[in-house]
Protein backbone atom coordinates (compact mmCIF):
# COMPACT_ATOMS: atom_id res chain seq x y z
CA UNK A 1 0.00 0.00 0.00
CA UNK A 2 1.38 3.40 -1.11
CA UNK A 3 1.61 6.26 1.63
CA UNK A 4 0.35 9.11 -1.08
CA UNK A 5 1.91 11.77 1.73
CA UNK A 6 5.22 10.43 1.48
CA UNK A 7 5.35 8.27 -2.07
CA UNK A 8 2.75 10.00 -4.73
CA UNK A 9 3.13 7.31 -6.99
CA UNK A 10 -0.76 7.54 -8.96
CA UNK A 11 -2.19 5.02 -11.69
CA UNK A 12 -4.00 6.05 -15.02
CA UNK A 13 -6.09 4.36 -17.62
CA UNK A 14 -3.82 4.78 -20.68
CA UNK A 15 -3.55 3.45 -24.51
CA UNK A 16 -0.30 1.49 -25.71
CA UNK A 17 0.21 2.45 -29.64
CA UNK A 18 2.25 0.25 -31.34
CA UNK A 19 3.50 1.14 -34.98
CA UNK A 20 5.67 -1.59 -36.73
CA UNK A 21 7.68 -0.51 -39.51
CA UNK A 22 10.67 -0.67 -40.95
CA UNK A 23 14.25 0.59 -41.11
CA UNK A 24 13.69 1.66 -44.69
CA UNK A 25 10.51 3.23 -44.56
CA UNK A 26 10.98 6.88 -44.84
CA UNK A 27 9.09 10.47 -44.54
CA UNK A 28 10.88 12.85 -46.68
CA UNK A 29 14.89 12.71 -46.32
CA UNK A 30 14.27 10.99 -42.73
CA UNK A 31 13.34 7.96 -41.60
CA UNK A 32 9.93 7.07 -40.72
CA UNK A 33 10.03 6.23 -37.24
CA UNK A 34 12.13 9.08 -36.52
CA UNK A 35 9.78 11.70 -38.02
CA UNK A 36 6.35 10.07 -36.43
CA UNK A 37 8.34 10.00 -33.15
CA UNK A 38 9.02 13.96 -33.42
CA UNK A 39 5.31 14.60 -34.20
CA UNK A 40 4.33 12.68 -31.36
CA UNK A 41 6.43 14.90 -29.47
CA UNK A 42 5.09 18.16 -31.26
CA UNK A 43 1.57 17.20 -30.54
CA UNK A 44 2.92 16.92 -26.82
CA UNK A 45 2.15 12.98 -26.38
CA UNK A 46 3.32 11.81 -22.97
CA UNK A 47 6.42 9.79 -24.94
CA UNK A 48 7.36 7.59 -27.17
CA UNK A 49 9.89 4.72 -27.78
CA UNK A 50 11.46 3.25 -30.70
CA UNK A 51 12.43 -0.16 -30.26
CA UNK A 52 14.41 -2.45 -32.93
CA UNK A 53 13.64 -5.61 -33.88
CA UNK A 54 17.21 -8.04 -34.65
CA UNK A 55 14.33 -10.41 -35.84
CA UNK A 56 10.94 -10.02 -37.85
CA UNK A 57 8.98 -10.33 -41.04
CA UNK A 58 6.15 -8.53 -42.25
CA UNK A 59 3.28 -8.83 -44.67
CA UNK A 60 5.27 -9.79 -47.09
CA UNK A 61 6.35 -12.34 -45.51
CA UNK A 62 10.11 -11.73 -45.99
CA UNK A 63 12.61 -12.38 -43.13
CA UNK A 64 15.01 -9.75 -41.75
CA UNK A 65 17.62 -10.33 -39.59
CA UNK A 66 20.72 -8.62 -37.89
CA UNK A 67 22.43 -12.15 -37.99
CA UNK A 68 26.47 -10.95 -38.39
CA UNK A 69 26.58 -12.51 -41.89
CA UNK A 70 23.42 -11.11 -43.08
CA UNK A 71 23.13 -7.62 -41.49
CA UNK A 72 20.68 -5.95 -42.65
CA UNK A 73 19.61 -2.40 -43.37
CA UNK A 74 15.73 -2.95 -43.12
CA UNK A 75 15.28 -4.28 -39.41
CA UNK A 76 11.87 -3.98 -38.04
CA UNK A 77 10.86 -1.54 -36.04
CA UNK A 78 8.19 -0.42 -33.85
CA UNK A 79 7.35 2.93 -32.02
CA UNK A 80 5.63 2.64 -28.89
CA UNK A 81 3.40 5.79 -27.44
CA UNK A 82 1.67 6.04 -24.24
CA UNK A 83 -1.31 8.49 -23.56
CA UNK A 84 -4.59 9.09 -23.43
CA UNK A 85 -7.09 7.51 -25.65
CA UNK A 86 -8.26 10.47 -27.02
CA UNK A 87 -4.77 12.06 -27.66
CA UNK A 88 -3.80 8.15 -29.34
CA UNK A 89 -6.93 8.50 -31.79
CA UNK A 90 -6.18 11.77 -32.62
CA UNK A 91 -2.31 11.58 -33.35
CA UNK A 92 -2.94 8.38 -35.34
CA UNK A 93 -5.46 10.55 -37.49
CA UNK A 94 -2.55 12.95 -37.91
CA UNK A 95 0.16 10.67 -39.50
CA UNK A 96 -2.28 8.70 -41.37
CA UNK A 97 -1.02 10.81 -44.88
CA UNK A 98 2.71 9.19 -43.23
CA UNK A 99 2.12 5.42 -43.38
CA UNK A 100 2.18 3.62 -46.66
CA UNK A 101 0.33 0.73 -45.92
CA UNK A 102 1.39 -1.05 -42.55
CA UNK A 103 -0.36 -1.66 -39.42
CA UNK A 104 -0.69 -0.36 -35.55
CA UNK A 105 -1.96 -1.56 -32.39
CA UNK A 106 -3.42 -0.20 -29.43
CA UNK A 107 -3.84 -1.57 -26.17
CA UNK A 108 -6.13 -0.68 -23.00
CA UNK A 109 -3.16 -0.08 -20.02
CA UNK A 110 -2.81 0.87 -16.71
CA UNK A 111 0.39 3.75 -16.92
CA UNK A 112 2.05 3.90 -13.45
CA UNK A 113 3.60 7.62 -12.81
CA UNK A 114 6.21 7.82 -10.47
CA UNK A 115 7.05 11.53 -9.27
CA UNK A 116 9.83 13.11 -10.44
CA UNK A 117 12.82 13.11 -7.41
CA UNK A 118 14.08 16.43 -6.38
CA UNK A 119 17.44 16.93 -4.97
Amino acid sequence: MNDSTNNPIFESDAILLRIFLSERQRWGHEPLFEAIVVKARDAGLAGATVLRGPLGFGEGGKIQTAKILQLSDNLPVVVEIVDSEPAVQKFLESIADMMDGGLATKQSVRAVHFPRQTK
